[in-house]
């Protein structure tokens, strides 16, 4: 069975208009598809301050027809994210989620450090995940969706602010070979390189696209329109990505 994903990031909604605006066209643009989604992936930063009235905010932007998956991200506050966004009861633990989206599982981690801006999946979430992936039947594909790349894209600012010790990730997928891709965010750049001998896709921002050193000095390319991927993984398990912006 084929399945269709369309994966965000990086909505910062931060209750202004700006924000606001281009996370409500790209929701209302995938509503209005004539092929609906199996599911769409948002990989963190959804709110700009993790404040209640923010995931308050992405509650109401996100609702949907089809399920909407969430994971936090570096301006991710996982209290606030708990209560107001999940409707849980407020907590400090990493926020791992598993989802069965048509037959595909879509694991959802938290690489969240409280009060930094770089990732790591620390001990607890690495156990889950070796531990989730282990109890999933051999022939059920998987995908690894977190916020921080795990690889340099190239860029000396968002390379200092990577996913931390990501050999570790490496030698768990390498156990898994279930697990086909990983998916990320955080980078405000539509990118595709590999991890882990699988596909690393990163999701390109809803609010501002990052300038590349070749491109100019300036880091936020504020000009540029809010961007979509598309995810099609098929009966072989082979994943095709095409990215897409909302104008």
């Amino acid at each position: 069975m084929t399945l269709l994903l369309a994966h965000i990031s990086d909505l910062h909604l931060d209750g202004g208009e700006r924000a606001t605006r281009r996370a409500e066209r790209v929701m209302d643009h995938l509503r209005a598809l004539p092929h609906p989604v199996d599911a769409v992936l948002v990989t963190g930063d959804i709110a700009d301050h993790g404040t209640e009235a923010e995931y308050e905010q992405a509650a109401r932007i996100l609702a949907a027809p089809f399920p909407v998956l969430t994971l936090p991200g570096n301006h991710d506050v996982r209290a606030a994210y708990r209560k107001a966004l999940l409707g849980e009861e407020p907590g400090d633990a990493p926020v791992n989620r598993l989802h069965d989206i048509s037959g595909t599982a879509v694991l959802m981690c938290d690489s969240s450090i409280p009060g930094r801006d770089e990732g790591r999946l620390d001990a607890a979430t690495l156990d889950w995940l070796d531990t989730t992936l282990t109890g999933l039947p051999e022939d059920t594909p998987a995908l690894v969706a977190f916020h921080h790349p795990p690889v340099e894209l190239h860029h000396p600012y968002l390379d200092s602010i990577m996913l931390e010790q990501p050999g570790d990730l490496a030698t768990l997928l390498n156990a898994h070979p279930q697990v086909v891709a990983v998916l990320t965010g955080h980078a405000h750049t539509a990118a595709a390189s590999t991890f882990a001998a699988r596909p690393l896709l990163v999701a390109p921002a809803t609010t501002w696209t990052l300038r590349l050193p070749w491109e100019g000095p300036d880091l936020a390319d504020r000009t540029q329109p809010p961007g979509i991927a598309f995810h099609v993984l098929d009966e072989d398990r082979r994943l095709t990505s095409h990215y897409r912006v909302v104008v």
